[in-house]
């Protein structure tokens, strides 16, 4: 691969030529008006604002139908997530965090998942201001990962920490559009590794987070397996959002950001993954907004979002929004709005990443949250280049990770509050994904597939990789997991118990 940089000259008129023709290419005007009839847009401003305005502070009549609501998995109307977010008695706060997490163990069973970032390249064409990948930033060091270098990516990630899901990040360029992002999915899936105990591992879920893309370019990354499709509006605000991102380059058309699921869906992705990034504009609009992007994605298309994550700003080499902006928010705050997404879109899964500090996420498990990524590393290169788990460059990486555990002592944090950790990707490989996967998790049918996959999931994992004190840890959860299927789920008992006895005898990847 050619090197690449941005401080120069000629590299800085080659990235304005990069950003014109991906906009004549990319953005297709005909596939943002499709999805906005008659000019009417999803995100209303003015509404959203209203409902804030006119919620009514502690109604705990009202709170406690929005919250039957929830328990019954249906997705809230945006009146009733203004009327949560206005909740500041704790009592009600209180039965808002049982309610939660109540719903995400009726959907989701007793299991958080693992996952691990894998940024394929820093390369970028756009200007975001608050990003340390953004054009122009002099203090990153770019880099695109060769196909080699990403096998060795997977060496550490699948065979030396058990990761067996990854969400693959690229930044928005030429080099790293479709073909390339469709050749490293290809690569990762074909790459087995043994583990240090000589298990055959490898890598079975690639999720995908990169720019909007048309429907045409989506529908070649479903033919080479795709995972859930995430793309972050960052924010919302449509003011803000032009401030941010300059017009001139591909990020700035706010529309056809916002559209990308509504392509992904139309084109055959069945999962997708949303988020706000939360700390560019005021959290209760972003999460206002949030609820209604997937309540438009139900109405157009039956299936919302598969995953919602809330990312917020981290320090980023070569700016200092992440540090100044007027809208940042602490731990309190961005802990109540996982509590908030979890009542407001009951059947999603929802992400909470290494951004975090080990004490945010570890309150937020207890608010329903189901997946998290541990051991992360998100340095172009950085897994194969460092020999610590938990190194960082900040010139080589987009900010900088609050939570840096590694994957071991997560799953043992988490073994230790009963919870067990799964590394499931069966539905995405039985047919459980889309529209089949919105139904069975809106009627609880999915958690008892959630329960024993993570069972068959962290058995593997215990036998490749960890370490005798985390054993033990984990014995009695899993333990206890299987006593509970062999009374609740009588029928599957027998074939799970045989999946698992098989595993324990050398067999990998048995799943329900």
């Amino acid at each position: 691969m050619k090197p690449h940089c941005t401080d120069c000259a000629s590299c800085a008129i080659r990235h304005f030529e990069d950003a014109a023709d991906y906009r004549k290419r990319f953005i297709v005007q005909e596939q943002i008006d499709r999805y906005l009839p008659g000019g009417a847009h999803f995100i209303d401003e003015a509404a959203i604002a209203a409902a804030l305005g006119n919620a009514p502070a502690n109604d705990t009549a009202r709170v406690r139908d929005i919250l039957a609501k929830s328990r019954a998995i249906e997705t809230l109307l945006p009146e009733e997530t203004a009327a949560l977010i206005q909740v500041t008695d704790p009592d009600l706060l209180g039965e808002m965090a049982d309610t939660a997490l109540a719903i995400k163990k009726a959907v989701y069973d007793n299991r958080i998942v693992m996952f691990a970032p894998l940024y394929m390249s820093n390369l970028c064409v756009n200007r975001c201001a608050y990003c340390g990948f953004r054009a122009g930033n002099a203090e990153q060091k770019r880099r695109l990962l060769s196909m080699d270098e990403v096998r060795q990516e997977i060496d550490v990630l699948a065979g030396a920490i058990g990761h067996k899901r990854l969400i693959a990040v690229y930044g928005e360029h030429p080099d790293t559009s479709t073909d390339y992002i469709a050749e490293t999915i290809r690569t990762v899936y074909a790459h087995q590794v043994k583990s240090p105990r000589g298990a055959i591992v490898g890598i079975r879920r690639v999720n995908v987070n990169a720019a909007p893309l048309p429907i045409e370019d989506l529908r070649v990354l479903k033919q080479v397996g795709i995972g859930t499709y995430q793309v972050f509006q960052e924010t919302y605000h449509r003011e803000t959002y032009a401030r941010l991102h300059p017009a001139d380059t591909v990020k700035g058309n706010y529309d056809w950001r916002v559209t990308a699921f509504h392509r992904a869906l139309e084109a055959g992705v069945d999962d997708i993954g949303m988020g706000a990034l939360y700390g560019l504009y005021d959290w209760r609009f972003e999460l206002m907004a949030t609820v209604c992007h997937a309540r438009d994605l139900e109405r157009q298309f039956n299936i919302g979002p598969h995953t919602i994550s809330m990312p917020r700003l981290e320090p980023a080499s070569g700016t200092d929004v992440p540090t100044t902006s007027p809208y940042l928010i602490d731990d309190a705050t961005f802990q109540r709005i996982a509590l908030i997404t979890r009542l407001s879109v009951p059947y999603t899964g929802i992400i909470v990443t290494c951004r975090e500090s080990p004490a945010s996420r570890d309150t937020c498990v207890g608010y329903g949250i189901t997946q998290m990524d541990a051991s992360s590393n998100i340095a172009i290169k950085g897994y194969s280049d460092f020999a610590s788990e938990q190194h960082q460059e900040k010139d080589r990486q987009q900010f900088v990770l609050s939570d840096t555990r590694t994957l071991e002592q997560m799953i043992a944090a988490l073994a230790q509050r009963d919870i067990i950790t799964s590394f499931c990707t069966a539905g995405y490989r039985c047919g459980r994904t889309g529209g089949c996967i919105m139904d069975a998790l809106k009627t609880g049918k999915e958690g008892k597939f959630c329960k024993i996959n993570a069972v068959l999931t962290l058995r593997e994992w215990l036998d490749d990789f960890a370490s005798p004190a985390t054993q033990a840890l984990c014995e009695p959860v899993i333990s206890r997991e299987l006593a509970e299927i062999e009374t609740n789920l009588p029928k599957f008992y027998p074939t799970v118990r045989e999946h698992y006895d098989r595993i324990c005898n050398g067999e990998r990847d048995l799943f329900f």
